[in-house]
């Protein structure tokens, strides 16, 4: 019985980040779709990242102050350094660079650069030493497979049309009665061989960005393993930073102004919902799995979005994309099993080493195992935090 229970809370373990970021996924495709409308109704994207942020740091930093008042560790120079970059990646930078791609390019080639997030998470995570190749054994080549099948997938996706057809009619079109913006962000002249050139190296300069955010973020949570509250900082850095320059290119005040609209709406949803709660599930994620684990999920949002479209834009899927994403799903599948095999194989060697070393471990409960193996895989000595967030109901 105690055995069947132990295998339950493994399963449970295994699939919790797993759930996360599928919910991480479904937000950020909810997300694109709102951008489209909120761009169509002729909102400025780059002071909607602007107030994005303000809404995530108006939320965020109540919640952090809260729940995590008495567990944070010192907020030491090394930290709001750390801070600081996680704004500027994982937020301001990022955000500016993608739609400013989106302008000069078209959103079927950020769509496909973006899908390139893995392949670049997965080159700098072995640099920095966060994730091991490992391609003698059995996890190390399902990871890399599954890595390169997830962007072939992809790239399928996006390129590949062939016949065309509707999931079903669900007669909802967001996009009815919004004029499209007539800013000279979405005028045909900017689309010059030029633009289009520098367009593409801010689309990888995006791709880049976001795979040097989930780095800092996996080393800034072993120094201040606070999810909340870096997640605060994230947001504070990147609202100032984004606020910045925003006002630097935006002089007409009334672009600023939010009504009882789409724009107030996608403005709050984007801030609250996905640079809010969502980069709190992401930060927990990447200090538990590793930022590896967290950018093999970014395709999945092509076929939500997909999904999301056919229902709710009236745009139809293609074979493409369905085919496209099957392969997205089975390269999933194959990073995760990778993943799985290295968290087992972690498992039994910390239980051979304490049968080795004390042989009345044995006899230990499997759950009480777990539980040892998770604190020597989460390195870090400063765990308060998640202690605290459980005691107060804050806990992810």
């Amino acid at each position: 019985m105690g055995k069947q229970s132990s295998e339950s809370s493994v399963v449970v373990g295994l699939m919790k980040p797993v759930i996360m970021m599928v919910i991480a996924q479904i937000a950020y495709a909810a997300t694109s779709i709102f951008y489209k409308v909120a761009a169509d109704s002729g909102m400025n994207l780059k002071i909607l990242v602007a107030y994005r942020l303000m809404f995530s740091s108006a939320i965020i930093v109540p919640l952090a102050l809260i729940l995590e008042r008495n567990s944070r560790p010192k907020l030491t120079l090394v930290v709001l350094f750390q801070a600081f970059l996680c704004g500027l990646f994982g937020g301001s930078l990022s955000e500016n660079l993608f739609i400013e791609g989106l302008v000069l390019t078209s959103p079927t080639f950020v769509a496909a650069t973006a899908n390139l997030i893995p392949a670049v998470t997965f080159i700098m995570a072995i640099s920095f030493r966060l994730e091991k190749l490992a391609l003698g054994s059995h996890a190390g080549k399902a990871k890399l497979v599954g890595t390169v099948v997830g962007i072939g997938g992809a790239m399928i996706f996006t390129f590949f049309k062939g016949p065309e057809f509707s999931i079903w009619s669900t007669h909802v079109d967001l996009l009815r009665g919004h004029q499209a913006a007539t800013s000279p962000s979405s005028s045909s002249s900017h689309r010059s061989t030029g633009s289009h050139l520098l367009g593409s190296f801010l689309a990888l300069g995006c791709v880049v960005s976001y795979a040097m955010w989930l780095i800092v973020q996996a080393k800034m949570s072993k120094r201040y393993p606070c999810h909340y509250s870096s997640t605060a900082l994230l947001s504070v850095m990147g609202s100032i930073q984004s606020v910045a320059f925003a006002l630097c290119v935006e002089r007409d005040w009334s672009q600023w102004k939010l009504g009882w609209n789409i724009k107030l709406f996608t403005a709050a949803y984007g801030g609250i919902v996905t640079s809010g709660m969502v980069v709190v599930l992401i930060s927990w994620c990447v200090r538990k799995r590793g930022p590896l684990f967290v950018s093999v999920f970014t395709p999945l949002s092509l076929v939500i979005v997909a999904i999301a479209s056919s229902l709710f834009l009236n745009e139809k899927l293609s074979l493409g994309s369905v085919f496209g994403g099957i392969l997205i799903v089975c390269g999933l599948y194959m990073v995760l099993w990778g993943k799985s095999k290295e968290m087992m194989k972690t498992i039994n060697n910390v239980t051979d080493d304490q049968d080795r070393q004390h042989p009345a471990a044995a006899r230990l409960q499997d759950s009480q195992i777990i539980q040892v193996v998770a604190t020597t895989r989460s390195v870090d000595t400063n765990t308060s935090c998640e202690n605290n967030n459980t005691t107060n109901g804050g806990s992810i």
